[in-house]
C-alpha cells in the first residue's frame, strides 16, 4: 500500500527545487543570501483547489511562493516537501507556444 501526502483545505505540496548556489555569470553564492521567495513543482493538490476552477495552480506546474508559512514534510528523503497554503503561491510559470512556429516564449512578447 503506497502512501501519499494530500493537502487539506486551500493548500498544495510543493516540491522545491535545488537552491542555485551560482549565478549565470559564475559568481558564487553564500547559502545565506537566498531569496526568501522560492521555486518548486506542484506534487498534489487538495480537493478544495482542484475543484475552484478559478484558482490557476495545477498539479505539475513550476510555482514561486513565499516559505514563510510553508510547512516541510519529512516524507521523502532526497526531496524537500513543503505544504503551502494558497495565498503564499505567489506566481506560476507558464509556456506561450505558438502552433504555427513551434516557438516556445516565457511570457516574452515578439513586438
Amino acid at each position: 500500500m503506497a502512501e501519499y501526502v494530500e493537502p487539506l483545505g486551500m493548500r498544495v505540496l510543493i516540491r522545491k527545487d535545488e537552491a542555485r548556489h551560482e549565478t549565470r555569470g559564475g559568481i558564487v553564492l553564500p547559502d545565506s543570501s537566498e531569496i526568501p521567495t522560492i521555486t518548486g513543482r506542484v506534487v498534489q493538490i487538495s480537493v478544495q483547489i482542484e475543484r475552484d476552477e478559478d484558482f490557476p495552480i495545477r498539479k505539475y506546474d513550476k510555482v514561486l511562493f513565499h516559505p514563510k508559512n510553508a510547512i516541510p514534510v519529512d516524507f521523502e528523503t532526497n526531496n524537500l516537501l513543503y505544504v503551502v497554503p494558497a495565498a503564499d503561491i505567489v506566481a506560476v510559470f507558464r509556456r506561450n507556444s505558438n502552433p504555427a512556429t513551434g516557438d516556445e516564449s516565457l511570457g516574452e512578447s515578439s513586438d
